[in-house]
């Protein structure tokens, strides 16, 4: 009995022992690996989740604030493949297109029709006087039976809008030698300052060398503005304090440019003074003192907003009868512009539309092309006709 009970004993105090030795092994195989001995001989403990995120918050600490060290890349000046009118001018193809689509639809060749394309060019501010001119050109060759289905008027009318676009020098005149001015003119928030940043940035991208002058000294953002794209640009300007002789300023910078055979000055001028008579008496000074050798104004462009509609051929005629126009930039065509105001200038004044701006980025004031500009506001009825 003695006997059994000693053996039961060693049995239990051995499996007692295999069970420790087996949570020991266990625990052992749940514990992180342990580090490398340091000095001293002892083992450095586990880092603990504490340390561990401490780390993490520091690093990505450290990464915004290396993010923020790094100034913002500028965008790229200008690219080499501009826009097209037709990608930009959506807005006054959808308003002429649904109406000449409608008169495609009639199917048949009337007065009528014709009431309908005078109404919907109207309305699209081609004006009167150049509707006028475009269906007396329709009517005649209804008459002369060229024309006998809305297809072939269709085709007529883009024909006899194309036509009428084509007069007109369109290139901008460089000239040869230094000291080749441009005077930029027109009212107050048509885009004029932005416009001669653009094409100082166009003019400088084809090699030549250009100055600016802020002529515009009644109002010193556009100053600040013009500075600033200077030195986007990389180009040279010439400023003066607010409020300073507007002449002076341009002198100045046709005075540098001939000391540095820059090629080419583009002068801002005043949009507002007291009076418009004011107004067109500084302009007409600004140009006289730009003209004095060595300075020869190439190009005096008149900037117009293209929303603006009718009110636009009233700007061009005050300003093209003080210092005689040379040229138009209409602005802001991808807006809410019906697009006739082209046909409208050209028609009633005789000035050449030069350059449109389709957008606000750097690339979009782009050279005029008649043929597809009226493709681009005929839309899907010039289209069908074609």
């Amino acid at each position: 009995m003695i006997t059994l009970l000693v053996v039961l004993a060693v049995v239990v105090v051995v499996a007692a022992t295999a069970g420790l030795v087996t949570t020991s092994r266990r625990h052992r195989l749940l514990e992180p690996p342990a580090r490398p001995k340091q000095g001293g001989g002892r083992t450095a403990p586990p880092p603990s989740i504490e340390v561990n995120q401490g780390e993490v918050e520091a690093a990505e600490q450290a990464e915004r604030e290396a993010q923020l060290a790094v100034p913002e890349a500028e965008p790229e000046p200008w690219v080499t493949e501009p826009p097209r009118l037709r990608d930009r001018l959506g807005r006054a193809r959808a308003l002429l297109s649904e109406a000449m689509g409608g008169i495609l639809s009639r199917g048949r060749v009337d007065e009528e029709a014709l009431e309908e394309m005078e109404e919907a060019l109207i309305g699209a501010d081609v004006g009167v006087v150049a509707t006028s001119n475009l269906l007396s050109g329709l009517r005649s060759r209804m008459a002369a039976r060229e024309i006998t289905s809305t297809a072939q008027l269709m085709q007529a009318l883009r024909s006899e809008m194309i036509t009428m676009l084509q007069a007109g020098e369109r290139s901008l005149d460089a000239g040869e030698g230094s000291a080749n001015v441009w005077l930029f003119v027109g009212v107050n928030g048509v885009g004029k300052t932005t416009s001669i940043a653009k094409v100082a940035m166009r003019e400088a991208g084809e090699g030549k060398s250009v100055i600016l002058a802020a002529g515009d000294t009644f109002r010193a953002a556009a100053v600040e503005q013009l500075q600033h794209w200077a030195q986007r640009v990389e180009v040279d300007i010439v400023s003066g304090a607010e409020g300073a002789d507007p002449g002076s300023v341009v002198f100045d910078a046709v005075q540098r440019a001939a000391a540095r055979n820059a090629d080419l000055v583009l002068a801002d001028t005043a949009g507002r003074l007291h009076t418009k008579v004011n107004l067109m008496e500084e302009l007409k000074k600004v140009k006289r003192v730009a003209s004095k050798p060595p300075g020869v104004v190439r190009e005096v462009l008149l900037v117009i907003d293209a929303t603006t509609g009718q009110n636009g051929i009233v700007q061009a005629r005050q300003f093209a009868g003080a210092v005689e126009v040379t040229g138009v930039v209409l602005t802001k065509m991808d807006g809410s512009a019906k697009g006739g105001i082209v046909l409208a200038i050209e028609s009633e004044l005789g000035i050449p539309v030069k350059l449109v701006g389709i957008g606000e980025g750097p690339n979009d004031l782009v050279g005029f092309d008649p043929e597809q500009f009226v493709d681009a506001i005929l839309g899907v009825a010039g289209e069908k006709a074609a």
